[in-house]
């Protein structure tokens, strides 16, 4: 198995001064600092070792690059291991993120996705926790109210190559095959055409993609039909920092999803209490998880009762509904009424807008600026690698944006041109009054204090050059 000590090279003996080389991005380089105290790469090759032989094989990648490779894809916004591969073979930057020489080859797409099918699930989601022990440590934990919600993510598999389950046979051959039972004679396009009206022509229990099995036909956000996977997170709402992410099929419900996202989160909260907080704004709650925020999707009574009994308050969204007959239902009843009154509180209301700040963020973030909206692997398994990662990523970027104040390079780019446009328009403001004397300014100020003041702002904002930051402030 490659190791970090490995991978440690002796410099060049002769002019290693007159060689060129890359400063390297300070974002990066703070994300590997961040990540050598918390002694990453060993925690990586400790988890690691038993998919590795000791002798035979070629040189593998080492866990920790590995990994590293995957966050690259989150802060570069790349989805695919192919684009990851390309910009870490372009970038000198990234080169000496991953301790690569300019004389090295660095991993290339069939490398990174060997790895990552030798690498099981446990081991992502191991890697998953260590981050958000981090985050615990930072004091950026609290883990007493969690809200839930879900997203679509679109799979690797086109509609055009569905096939039956029973008989295997493709959409086109269906359709002939039913046209010439009906003794109706037709050109594929008008048996298309005639098609269109049919309802549930593509259901999961009657098709399937032969390529990527597990993934499920699904109606996504802005109307269309693809197959898709479900990613299912929960977010601390008082710090933001992601617990639990699960991945579904993309057609499962959303009560259904939450009996396994809702187990984890609350696991992940109890497995933090005991690790030792630095000096932050928060500490993991004693008590553990405490309170569940969702939107309306999840009401439904059995998951009530569920959270009821797991002793955890829940404030759920209402949907609208007609009156209820609760006969030999008593449990429900209460359930849902106790939800009732708590949502439409002011406790309520407020944990409510507060899900639509820090449960839509991470959601920007990890599918959109993250390059992860549509999967470029196939299997639920291998999605959920890549989707553990992205939210690690995410973890990582918090604890980044409380140190530098940005969570991304671009971010940082972002706040460092910020800092020159509003030093450059605090001189553009002074510099007309750099030539007056005390008593012209005086004079100035006591005869139009207002107008001075409303022309330094003038100034002072036509100096100052637009932020250009990414769609979600990251």
């Amino acid at each position: 198995m490659g190791t970090k000590q490995d991978r440690q090279q002796q410099e060049e003996l002769f002019y290693a001064r007159e060689q060129a080389e890359a400063p390297g991005h300070p974002f990066y380089q703070r994300l590997n600092q961040v990540l050598e105290q918390a002694d990453f790469d060993k925690f990586c090759e400790d988890h690691c070792r038993q998919f590795y032989h000791s002798k035979l094989g070629r040189p593998s990648l080492a866990p920790g690059v590995y990994f590293r490779l995957l966050l690259i894809g989150f802060f570069e916004g790349l989805g695919s291991e192919r684009g990851i591969a390309w910009r870490v073979a372009d970038s000198l930057s990234l080169r000496r993120f991953l301790k690569y020489g300019r004389n090295e080859a660095t991993p290339d797409h069939v490398t990174i996705s060997r790895t990552r099918r030798l690498l099981d699930e446990a081991t992502h989601a191991a890697v998953f926790t260590f981050v958000l022990t981090q985050v615990a440590r930072h004091g950026m934990l609290r883990g007493k109210t969690i809200g839930i919600d879900a997203t679509t993510l679109e799979a690797n598999a086109a509609m055009r190559s569905i096939v039956r389950r029973d008989t295997g046979e493709s959409y086109m051959e269906y359709l002939r095959r039913l046209a010439r039972e009906a003794g109706l004679e037709a050109s594929d396009e008008e048996l298309r055409r005639a098609d269109r009206k049919r309802k549930k022509k593509a259901s999961n229990e009657d098709w399937i993609n032969p390529h990527d099995p597990e993934a499920e036909v699904t109606k996504m956000k802005d109307g269309s039909t693809h197959f898709a996977y479900k990613g299912e997170q929960a977010v601390d709402l008082d710090t933001g920092a992601i617990v639990a992410i699960t991945t579904h099929g993309g057609a499962t419900g959303d009560t259904a999803s939450m009996e396994e996202t809702f187990p984890a989160a609350g696991l992940a909260v109890a497995e933090q209490i005991d690790t030792p907080t630095a000096q932050g704004s928060y500490k993991v709650h004693a008590e553990g998880l405490r309170e569940v925020v969702t939107d309306k999707g999840y009401h439904s009574g059995p998951s009530l009762v569920a959270l009821r009994e797991a002793g955890v308050r829940s404030y759920v969204s209402v949907p609208k509904q007609p009156r209820r007959k609760w006969s030999h239902k008593a449990a429900e009843q209460a359930a849902v009424y106790a939800n009732q009154r708590r949502a439409v509180g002011e406790r309520g209301k407020q944990l409510l807008r507060r899900r639509g700040e820090f449960l839509e963020r991470p959601f920007a973030h990890l599918y959109e600026t993250g390059g992860l909206r549509r999967v470029h692997v196939r299997g639920r398994s291998n999605v959920a690698k890549r989707v553990l990662l992205q939210a690690a990523a995410f973890n990582l970027a918090l604890i980044l944006r409380s140190l530098i104040k940005a969570g991304s390079p671009r971010s940082l780019a972002d706040l460092k041109r910020a800092f020159f446009c509003d030093l450059w328009g605090l001189v553009a403001v002074l510099l007309p009054f750099s030539t007056c004397t005390v008593g012209q300014l005086s004079l100035i100020s006591r005869q139009d204090n207002v107008t001075l003041s409303r022309l330094a702002i003038s100034r002072f904002r036509s100096a100052r050059c637009r932020k250009r930051r990414s769609d979600t402030g990251c």
